[in-house]
């Protein structure tokens, strides 16, 4: 299934090739959980976990991995989105900040995306109701079970990403030495934030061709609605005018983003993607986190706006934690501005150093 980070990327008009232009040699491979359990109760027999690494490991004397950062994609993304230039090109180049010459980067496909186990792959509506504490259970068995990582340099998540770095700081002290939140609140989803997904999620499951989530066509009317709204939320008002200065610009745009889309999406894995921020919440946790934090959100993040005061709230009871909002200009992307890394990796620097 095609990105839905990509797609957030196409609406802000990111005219960088997919590819980053510095040279990397990323390994790709699978780990397979045999009877995974998950919250609802439900079992899957073989999860699949798909990841990609760059760099080697690196261990000290007692035989630890001591280099090892895992990145953590969005909603509907993958691993692979952070090959894009406005994120490689910056941390994964020779000298940067995460410098595969110097780090063990792991990339996951979280349950449900990419290449990992997910409902398209056949067992459609009978897939297991999976939420965000069991994608960061798959996670974090990836990094020890499978890796042998016993304890992370450093955990960075975007969006979704974002929210799972907040779970595994609260409900594994011990998992990372320090944690980059960006794009996200540590509470749970409700306001607009809410509204918006259960929105896409009604009118997918309200269109007739669902069928209760066995179709063999896909619900293109839900989609199409479900699309609509994520082009919406996604989006940033300073980027968006000047790439779609005119009625007719802003017509096209909506006519192409939409067609090109219904391709590749599956209904079913962008519902489950979803619903499976339903529990969500590490609020009450907050106090729990011993590494140092840098959590970064941008004034203008329509999902995430600042204007609620909730981060002011919350970031207090951080310990080490560092809360720092991007203000809006030409720059920013909007909820997108995770990615473009040149506009907060001083602030990745300063975590790295204090967590040293």
């Amino acid at each position: 299934m095609k990105s839905l980070i990509l797609i957030l990327t196409s609406i802000l008009a990111l005219a960088a090739p997919a590819q980053a232009a510095v040279t990397l040699a990323p390994k790709e491979g699978d780990v397979h959980f045999r009877d995974f359990g998950f919250r609802s109760g439900e079992h899957l027999e073989d999860l699949r976990m798909h990841y990609t690494t760059l760099g080697e490991p690196r261990r000290n004397g007692k035989g630890e991995i001591t280099n090892a950062v895992m990145i953590l994609h969005g909603t509907g993304g993958t691993g692979a989105q952070f090959f894009r230039p406005q994120f490689a090109d910056v941390l994964f180049a020779p000298g940067g900040l995460l410098d595969p010459a110097k780090y063990y980067i792991i990339l996951p496909d979280g349950i449900g995306h990419g290449k990992s186990s997910k409902p398209s792959d056949g067992l459609k509506a009978a897939f297991p109701k999976y939420d965000y504490d069991d994608m960061v259970a798959a996670e974090v068995r990836l990094a020890r079970e499978h890796l042998g990582v016993k304890q992370l340099r450093l955990v960075m998540g975007t969006s979704m990403g974002c929210m799972h770095a907040f779970v595994m700081a609260t409900k594994y002290p011990d998992l990372a030495r320090a944690y980059m939140p960006l794009a996200c609140l540590p509470t749970q989803l409700a306001g607009r934030n809410r509204v918006w997904r259960k929105m896409a999620m009604d009118a997918i499951t309200a269109d007739p061709a669902w069928q209760g989530g066995n179709y063999n066509a896909q619900p293109a009317g839900g989609l199409t609605t479900a699309l609509d709204l994520l082009a919406l939320v996604g989006a940033t008002p300073i980027q968006m005018q000047k790439t779609l200065p005119t009625r007719d610009a802003a017509d096209a745009y909506v006519e192409h983003n939409t067609r090109s889309q219904l391709a590749s999406l599956d209904a079913n894995d962008f519902l489950y993607q979803l619903a499976a921020s339903r529990n969500y919440d590490p609020a009450s946790r907050l106090e729990s986190i011993t590494a140092p934090v840098m959590w970064v959100n941008s004034a203008d993040d329509f999902i995430n706006p600042p204007e609620l005061g909730l981060a002011e709230t919350y970031a207090p009871r951080i310990a080490k934690g560092r809360y720092v909002l991007i203000p809006t200009s030409e720059a920013t992307r909007g909820h997108g501005t995770h990615t473009w890394a040149a506009l907060w990796q001083d602030l990745l620097k300063d975590l790295l150093d204090r967590s040293n």
